[in-house]
């Protein structure tokens, strides 16, 4: 089963179009989402359109964790993932997407990144005020 990205299928108002072509065509082509999750490194490259390529982190226990009042980033090991605001059903599986919450050995990081698109994940480091 193909994914469909076209957009013919519904009028602005939210009704249904007729078909106008019979055939679904290469640019209209979408793909399932990548789940990356918590374990030893997977990447998987994809060609997208015009010969593009795209690095998809399938999964990783590293992120580069940047410390905003030190100015510095750090690679750093990933421990878990604590909550997942995109999916309640990520959360409980622990698939990190953007804007999760992840534990390091640091302490608690947001994800900045998308490491389904970009092969990597960066986030930032959630510093308690005192």
């Amino acid at each position: 089963m193909s994914i469909y990205q076209g957009n013919d299928l519904r009028k602005p108002s939210g009704g249904i179009k007729g078909r106008h072509r019979k055939v679904k065509r290469k640019y209209e082509l979408g793909r399932f989402p990548t789940e990356t999750r918590v374990g030893e490194d997977k990447r998987k490259v994809i060609r997208t359109r015009g010969g593009n390529k795209k690095i998809r982190l399938l999964s990783t226990s590293y992120a580069n964790v940047n410390i905003p009042s030190q100015n510095l980033s750090k690679k750093v090991r990933i421990i878990r993932v604590l909550q997942n605001p995109s999916n309640r059903d990520y959360n409980r599986r622990g698939i990190i997407t953007k804007g999760t919450i992840i534990l390091t050995e640091l302490g608690k990081a947001v994800v900045t990144s998308r490491p389904g698109q970009d092969g990597v994940v960066n986030a930032v480091l959630i510093e308690e005020k005192s």
